[in-house]
């Protein structure tokens, strides 16, 4: 299948963005104590730092589904399309729980299994896999039904006075619960619940149509599309009834106000959420084959193995953290990897400041340049199997 340089592009941009949110998240002074999105103690500043972030995990979703429907397109297979998405589905959720986990955690007891959106992604392959026959536009429309409604569900457990199991709980809501002996204080937590996530992919996977149009129209029909989802996000937001569990309300002044507006939920991805990052993802399609070359050249390197990426970055990171422990005195001893914390302390300040979060981010991303071109090279010139699951 020929690559579309233009969802390349899209994905290498956000990539680039996520490391910034996963520096701070491992390394800023304040990321163990305190939200970034809480207007109380944040700033200006640290707010956007991660809310910018938020455009990333969508966007990833979203044209995994998009990827899926042009290579089915492509086989015209479903049988092999099926059999390459429940196992490259199953290979992710175990990715997951073990070479991502332990590169978050640097753990190797495993005390924290989270479940992220690398396996939230290959729960959606799993499922896109198992309704393959079903007309992508029928699978549209199951997405975005999802999309639209899911945030009645807290309004209809609450009416009905339900009380859901845990794990119907888990799919739909961010989740934790110990697991194993408890005396090794071991947890799971879904971080990301798969059944909003999966409205994503299947909007995405609806969607992969519309890269098969000419460029033009294609740019034109994204333009209408982008700008519709911003306009809808402005226009119920506004009416602060529906679509995000958290209201926005007036604060000390216009800036937070605003802050207030778009300070979406995440976890799971609401109504608005979806609006506001898919309608900029999509504005960002339109152009992307506009962008400065120099800025296209660098975001294809990323774009173009996001898997290796993803997984690499973040190994780079917490190595990275370690030595800013060490260099700000801590000992081998006082870094504890079990604690969930990353080794850093809760106890004693540790940590970089924002300004140097973002001399860390440009630095990460410019050493993993070269790598991502060489594994990108390998991949474009090799056929071997397991290249098609990283």
């Amino acid at each position: 299948m020929k690559r579309l340089p233009s969802i390349d592009i899209v994905r290498g941009i956000v990539m680039i963005i996520m490391a910034l949110d996963h520096v701070r998240d491992l390394m800023h002074v304040d990321s163990l104590t305190q939200t970034p999105t809480d207007l109380s103690t944040t700033t200006p500043w640290l707010f956007f730092t991660r809310w910018i972030t938020y455009l990333c995990a969508p966007t990833f979703v979203f044209l995994a589904g998009t990827s899926v429907y042009l290579s089915f397109q492509n086989k015209n297979n479903l049988a092999e399309t099926r059999q390459h998405l429940l196992k490259r589905g199953f290979w992710l959720i175990f990715l997951e729980f073990t070479i991502f986990n332990f590169g978050l955690y640097f753990d190797i007891g495993f005390h924290t299994l989270l479940f992220e959106v690398i396996a939230t992604i290959g729960f959606g392959f799993i499922i896109l896999g198992l309704l393959l026959k079903i007309p992508s536009r029928i699978l549209g429309i199951i997405g975005l039904s999802i999309l639209i409604l899911h945030n009645l569900l807290p309004f209809i457990v609450i009416s009905q006075n339900l009380e859901l199991p845990p794990v119907l709980t888990s799919f739909i809501s961010p989740f934790g619960t110990p697991f194993g002996n408890p005396l090794l204080g071991r947890v799971f937590i879904m971080a990301y619940p798969p059944l909003q996530w999966l409205g994503i992919m299947l909007v995405g996977f609806a969607s992969g149509k519309f890269f098969e149009l000419e460029a033009k129209k294609r740019k034109k029909l994204f333009i209408k599309i982008g700008c519709s989802a911003l306009v809808l996000f402005v226009g119920i937001r506004f009416l602060n009834i529906y679509g995000d569990p958290a209201l926005w309300h007036l604060q000390k002044d216009a800036v937070f106000t605003f802050l207030s507006f778009i300070n979406v939920t995440k976890y799971p991805p609401s109504l608005l959420f979806c609006l506001l990052n898919l309608g900029i993802m999509f504005l960002l399609l339109a152009f992307a084959d506009q962008f400065h070359n120099t800025i296209k050249k660098v975001a294809l390197v990323y774009g173009r193995v996001p898997l290796f990426y993803f997984i690499v970055h973040f190994y780079v990171i917490h190595i990275l953290t370690v030595i800013m422990l060490f260099a700000q005195g801590f000992s081998w001893s006082q870094i504890e990897f079990a604690s969930g914390a990353f080794g850093r302390s809760r106890n004693i300040e540790n940590g970089l400041p924002l300004w140097g979060i973002y001399l860390m981010w440009i630095f990460v991303v410019a050493i993993l340049y070269k790598p991502c071109q060489w594994f990108g090279k390998y991949k474009a010139e090799n056929q071997h199997w397991w290249l098609k699951y990283i």
